[in-house]
């Protein structure tokens, strides 16, 4: 899935920050809400290590 319009627009650094601060939105504004985002709020919620390293690796390979 190509990315939404909306992650295009924002530098890859910044997608990266906020992926840091909040692994669920940088997920959502990345690919919407697709499985990797319900995923990510589902790993987030069991700890905050498991949401980080799935945000961040969402943002960087999409």
């Amino acid at each position: 899935m190509s990315s939404t319009p909306a992650a295009s627009s924002i530098p890859l650094a910044v997608r990266i920050i906020i992926a840091i601060l909040m692994p669920p939105v940088a997920v959502f504004l990345q690919v919407g809400m697709t499985m990797h985002f319900w995923l990510n709020i589902g790993l987030t919620l069991c700890g905050y290590i498991p949401g980080l390293v799935h945000g961040i690796w969402v943002v960087i390979k999409k």
